[in-house]
């Protein structure tokens, strides 16, 4: 399964005010029926506030800061929701994935560190019977034994990489930090990655934690960076700079991280300005 790396240890709307913060709130808002912090407790989900076919982005974000926006399975089912409401939603063009950050502890920025270790057990990931993001609700005692018990032990990280790759929309990866591990192989099956020239981190922890890629990120690296390379990165498990996945073929662009999202703003405004129907051929 996929895995969070060793990268240290939010939520963000207020941090978001920070100097340098590439998100700015007053360019999105609220989607119905998808209230951050209400409807969600894992992810925010956002509409660009903008009229017209051109201003058709969403932007999706995990919203666990504070351990490095690790998925947990209920933050996967989360994030599987919003992504099939975007593909069903007709006037969405784009899709913007990222994290949210900094970490409040540390101020450290990541997109994604994975599959969230505290509650992985012999079994597998574990559900809890409640969504608390606190590092402390991370406890034996709240483990969802019923859903356990149906479900086993499994994140449904694989439907999430299918449904990337299938859905009908340009899911442009943001890479504004961490992207480790499981994070590292969403980052993979985007269409496209855009990634923080000061904070972008890339690397794939399987041999660290005793895990592997149970889903399509090893394949799309490989065919991205070459069949050597993808085997150092899996075998070495070494961090790599945004300019080095640059130069390897994995990231599209280097951006200053305080210009990162407003340049996937413009992408996704280029991208809905041209034939839907021969994009998704």
């Amino acid at each position: 399964m996929t895995e969070q790396s060793n990268t240290g240890q939010g939520t963000t709307e207020d941090a978001a005010q920070d100097a340098g913060n590439p998100f700015d709130p007053s360019q999105w808002r609220e989607i119905e029926g998808f209230r951050n912090g209400v409807d969600l407790t894992d992810l925010t989900y956002h509409r660009h506030v903008g009229d017209g076919r051109a201003n058709g982005i969403v932007r999706i974000a995990f919203d666990r800061p504070e351990v490095r926006n690790a998925f947990r399975p209920h933050t996967v089912d989360e994030l599987y929701r919003v992504l099939d409401h975007a593909r069903r939603t007709p006037d969405v063009g784009t899709v913007l994935f990222t994290g949210n950050g900094p970490s409040p502890r540390d101020g450290g920025w990541a997109f994604c560190s994975g599959g969230d270790q505290r509650i992985r057990g012999r079994s597998g990931y574990q559900y809890s019977t409640e969504h608390d993001s606190d590092v402390a609700a991370a406890t034996a005692d709240k483990v969802d034994e019923a859903r356990v018990k149906a479900e086993g032990g499994r994140l449904h990280i694989l439907e999430v990489q299918r449904l990337i790759r299938t859905m009908p929309k340009v899911v442009i990866c943001l890479v504004n930090g961490w992207a480790a591990g499981g994070g590292h192989s969403l980052h993979s099956v985007c269409d496209l990655t855009l990634a923080s020239r000061e904070h972008a981190r890339f690397k794939q922890t399987d041999a660290d934690v005793g895990s592997f890629d149970a889903g399509y990120g090893s394949a799309y690296l490989a065919k991205q960076v070459g069949q050597k390379f993808a085997r150092e990165i899996f075998f070495l498990g070494e961090a790599y700079t945004a300019e080095e996945m640059f130069h390897m073929g994995a990231v599209n662009r280097v951006i200053d991280h305080a210009e990162l999202e407003n340049t996937a703003i413009e992408w996704a405004r280029k991208i809905n300005g041209k034939s839907p129907t021969a994009q998704r051929m």
